[in-house]
């Protein structure tokens, strides 16, 4: 009868209910001067109203609790005209109808019960007083306030119930990111640490073996010794390569670092707000550190240009320019004012990377970030780093492969730069 989940509580009121309604129906049997009609009567009204508290179709609000109202109060009727007694069963009636009816039809059909309890009750020629026309009403009232009040309580409980869900999620949702962006930040930086120190240092004594490879002549003992060490450590120099590039974004392990930037620019577009990339000059291919500090750079410009700015179009452009490569991401927004904020009203983007964590990325690379923005007037930033020379390049990483693997080509046929 009730589509609601049962706890403790409302499974209590449900049987007093059903108590109440049997109870009462019983005592206007044993009570009635009117001979086997009036307990052939309560008998019906108690098999229908236990026959529709069982039906799994009488739901609040459906035309089959109308319908089994109707039937009740049909029966309760007759029962009312044979006998003045069964005017107390309309206590347990109220009820039903303001849980089983829409409150527009509720309120109205108790109003209706009680008035033909109070009609029943004088044409029956029995003594009236005021608790006649004030028990019955004053019944109703107390019914009226019971269930609506409930309602009240329950529908404020569910939106507790909702609110404690969506805590829930949303801290499970919380710590899911987080972990998935310490995660990250353990893999940048270990890629970092492994491209500064180990592959360097590889590189390196690769270049000081091959001096060495040509001073000594082309028959002595030493160069094959040397010549072996070379492919040893070239081996171990594609091997970090390898372990830098598995511990790269996962927006850059498929892909160009155009290609990522293109792919962050329509995953940011929305309705509200228009993103364009471009790139500018002869693309060539950058060092991992350098395409992850850039990426980041363009996914927290736009974070802050979402969260913050308010901005309609925002742009990323990424210029190749012979000696270095350089972002800029340009903003329509509400801009800031740097020197009052010192960067930290923009500080929440992606990842938690605001304008400090920017420009420390940019400068231990050699680069720099410069931001230009007024209040009113939009923001532009752009984060520049310097690329090492071409032949610097080319003898540090354009080694022929002992294992026929390498042969200057970074990370699958990428070209690197130390």
């Amino acid at each position: 009868m009730d589509s609601r989940s049962h706890t403790t509580v409302t499974t209590a009121l449900r049987l007093c209910l059903h108590a109440l309604l049997v109870g009462l129906l019983a005592l206007t049997a044993v009570r009635s001067t009117s001979g086997t009609a009036v307990v052939v009567l309560a008998g019906v009204m108690a098999a229908l109203y236990g026959a529709g508290a069982l039906a799994p179709y009488v739901q609040p609000h459906t035309r089959a609790a109308a319908v089994w109202l109707a039937a009740l109060g049909a029966v309760w009727l007759a029962l009312l005209v044979l006998s003045p007694d069964a005017l107390w069963v309309a206590f347990p009636l109220y009820f039903l109808q303001l849980h089983l009816l829409p409150v527009r039809r509720g309120v109205p059909a108790v109003v209706v019960t009680a008035a033909a309890a109070i009609a029943c009750f004088v044409l029956h020629n029995q003594a009236v007083n005021p608790g006649t026309f004030i028990g019955p009403p004053l019944g109703a009232a107390v019914a009226v306030a019971t269930v609506l009040g409930y309602d009240a309580l329950y529908r404020e409980s569910e939106r507790r119930r909702e609110l404690i869900e969506e805590l829930v999620s949303t801290r499970a949702e919380l710590a899911e990111a987080e972990r998935a962006a310490g995660t990250l930040a353990e893999r940048e930086r270990l890629a970092r640490e492994i491209h500064d120190t180990l592959a360097q240092g590889l590189s390196s004594i690769q270049l000081l073996l091959r001096a060495a490879e040509r001073t000594l002549p082309a028959d002595a003992p030493a160069t094959a010794h040397v010549r072996r060490a070379r492919g040893t450590a070239q081996d171990n120099l594609a091997e970090a390569r390898r372990f830098v590039r598995a511990l790269s974004p996962p927006d850059l392990e498929h892909g160009s670092l155009a290609a990522a930037l293109s792919r962050l620019a329509s995953r940011t577009s929305t309705q509200e707000l228009t993103v364009r990339f471009a790139v500018s000059g002869t693309p060539v291919a950058l060092p991992t550190p350098y395409e992850v500090a850039l990426l980041r750079t363009a996914q927290s410009a736009l974070a802050n240009a979402v969260r913050h700015s308010g901005a309609r179009r925002a742009e990323i452009t990424l210029s190749f320019m012979g000696t270095s490569v350089s972002l800029d991401v340009v903003d329509d927004g509400r801009g800031f004012d740097p020197e009052s904020s010192g960067g930290s009203r923009r500080s929440s983007g992606s990842g938690g990377f605001g304008l400090p964590a920017m420009r420390s990325r940019a400068r231990s690379l050699g680069g720099t970030l410069s931001v230009e923005t007024a209040p009113g007037q939009g923001t532009a930033l752009a984060a520049t780093l310097p690329l090492p020379a071409a032949a610097d390049r080319r003898a540090a990483w354009e080694e022929p492969s002992v294992a026929g693997e390498t042969g200057g080509k970074f990370f699958g046929g990428k070209e690197a730069a130390a």
